[in-house]
């Protein structure tokens, strides 16, 4: 199998994971700290591969997002975009970080997204939300090392299975 291939399949394998997990029904008091999952895998991927994720395939990701979670169409199509611009833009500073100075990174990438969410939920003249609106990304945070190191002991495993 090509191996060009073999890492599209890997990060498309664990974004349709991190898709299901945010999709999965939760208890009030858990979704409200339950991370984005999305943003985080995609921020791992962009920091690990060059070229394989681009700001088209961020928003396609971001569609296919807003209509299995029945959000406004764009809404999370815009947020993914901007962390994957974000990433891209920083990635050579971002990648070489040590893991608690990354994680802080994913917190500030985290928090960007929260601000446009709250930015596009004004514009709506929806009410503001609650204080738990901002736990997310604090969770997030929390998860990044363990996502990190669970995606790269999954990639490498990957990458020793595609060798001959």
């Amino acid at each position: 199998m090509n191996s060009r291939r073999d890492r599209y399949s890997i990060i498309i394998t664990s974004l349709v994971i991190a898709l299901v997990l945010t999709l999965v029904p939760l208890p009030s008091w858990l979704h409200v700290i339950w991370p984005y999952w999305v943003a985080l895998v995609l921020i791992y991927w962009s920091l690990e591969t060059v070229t394989m994720i681009s700001l088209g395939m961020a928003f396609f990701i971001g569609l296919l997002l807003d209509l299995f979670t029945g959000s406004l169409l764009g809404l999370h199509a815009l947020s993914l975009s901007v962390i994957e611009y974000l990433v891209q833009r920083f990635r050579a500073r971002l990648r070489f970080f040590p893991p608690w100075q990354q994680a802080l990174s994913v917190f500030a990438l985290l928090m960007n997204d929260r601000i446009l969410l709250l930015w596009i939920i004004s514009l709506r003249g929806d009410p503001l939300p609650s204080m738990d609106f901002w736990l997310p990304p604090v969770a997030g945070t929390l998860v990044w090392p363990w996502l990190f190191l669970l995606l790269d002991r999954y990639r490498g495993v990957m990458r020793h299975r595609s060798l001959p």
